[in-house]
């Protein structure tokens, strides 16, 4: 009979795992580096499909708390021409079946609906080994260890526990994005702020991008997407905020003011995150005691469907050890053979997706038409 799991990793693939299994009796201890939930920020919006997130949140019986989170308004949806033109308006009807929610507040109700003690913080794994008979050691920064016969790798890109299964490692997409926050936008940026609208918007030209969105209390959040090697952004002093913020606009240069202004006038120092995948595909032949859920699993570019697979792969894993108690490789393989072609095929879309805007000469008319066919299909 299964009587524990161990998870590295409390984000939201992590706990929800653990959630799936404690509304199945099954205990699980949750490893996780961060010192406390508040360590740090947990990012901006995640929109959460009905085919995949509410899905595992159903599983996790945690539907009516995820409704209580959703910002009203915020699937409305804008692409702009360069010179700030409006090329495409989605307005949020209710139906569009991706709500958005502030991704520390989601984090929050799984941690909420977890018994105490179930998440240990300021446990950072260091390493893993294979014990043999299906059981591994994980050691942590501060030289303690734990046995488990079964360890589950929820602990992103970098994971310590994919190396049980695979030599595969995350590669460099060829493409960062750089964070900006405009706080209080609509009375000390309403040019930014009218152009955002009341949802998401978007710009893009070949390799240059601008993605923002309205969060919750008046703020804009942007992410601007450059098509560069790592040594390009290597040569910018990021520790010199008004140095970097004035190179990145550099490259939006003849860009309408209100869209630059998403650059120029945010309220914190732009910060850098390259962006890393794993191969398109990445499996492994089963190990006994040990799998992998969310990016330590299948690390893709951004493309909306991290969250949404993460917490996926935790609630079919979770039911899947809970159909099976008394055989977890069963459900491991169970599990695999289903969380691997799905990830693979989210994959494949975003690549499509890619190669159908990310052309030489134009990018934001592709996207416009694909738009207009989508909404003309519902």
């Amino acid at each position: 009979m299964l009587t524990d799991v161990t998870i590295l990793g409390a984000g939201l693939g992590g706990l929800t795992l653990a959630r799936v299994l404690h509304v199945h009796g099954i205990p699980a201890t949750v490893h996780e580096a961060e010192p406390s939930p508040a360590a740090r920020s947990q990012g901006g919006m995640l929109d959460i499909h009905d085919y995949n997130g509410q899905l595992a949140l159903e599983a996790a019986g945690l539907t009516d708390a995820f409704h209580a989170l959703v910002l009203e308004g915020r699937q409305a949806m804008r692409v702009l021409d360069t010179d700030g033109t409006v090329l495409f308006e989605e307005a949020d009807d209710g139906t569009g079946g991706r709500p958005e929610v502030m991704r520390g507040e989601l984090r929050q109700v799984l941690l909420d609906s977890l018994p105490a003690g179930t998440v240990r913080w300021g446990h950072k794994a260091r390493s893993t080994r294979t014990l043999g008979e299906g059981s591994h050691e994980v050691t942590f920064a501060d030289g303690s260890t734990v046995v488990t016969s079964l360890l589950v790798g929820a602990d992103g890109a970098w994971s310590r526990v994919r190396p049980l299964l695979t030599t595969a490692v995350p590669a460099y997409t060829g493409k960062s994005v750089v964070e900006t926050y405009l706080f209080d936008a609509d009375t000390r940026h309403p040019e930014a702020a009218e152009t955002v609208g009341g949802g998401s918007m978007m710009a893009l030209t070949p390799g240059r991008e601008l993605f923002a969105h309205r969060e919750k209390g008046d703020t804009l959040h942007a992410y601007i997407g450059l098509s560069e090697p790592r040594d390009w952004f290597t040569a910018i002093d990021f520790a010199d905020a008004a140095a970097a913020t004035a190179r990145i606009a550099q490259e939006f240069a003849g860009w309408a003011p209100e869209l630059t202004a998403l650059i120029t006038d945010s309220d914190v120092a732009p910060v850098l995150r390259p962006l890393y995948a794993l191969p398109a595909g990445h499996r492994w032949e089963r190990v006994p005691g040990v799998t992998l859920i969310g990016d330590a699993a299948h690390l893709a570019a951004p493309n909306g469907e991290g969250a949404n697979l993460a917490m996926l792969d935790g609630a079919e894993l979770g039911q899947a050890l809970a159909a099976h108690p008394d055989d977890v490789e069963a459900a491991l393989t169970a599990y695999e053979q289903g969380m691997f072609p799905r990830s693979a095929e989210a994959a494949a879309s975003q690549a499509a997706d890619t190669h159908g805007t990310d052309s030489a000469g134009d990018t934001v008319h592709p996207l416009v038409a694909a738009l207009t066919r989508h909404e003309q299909s519902r």
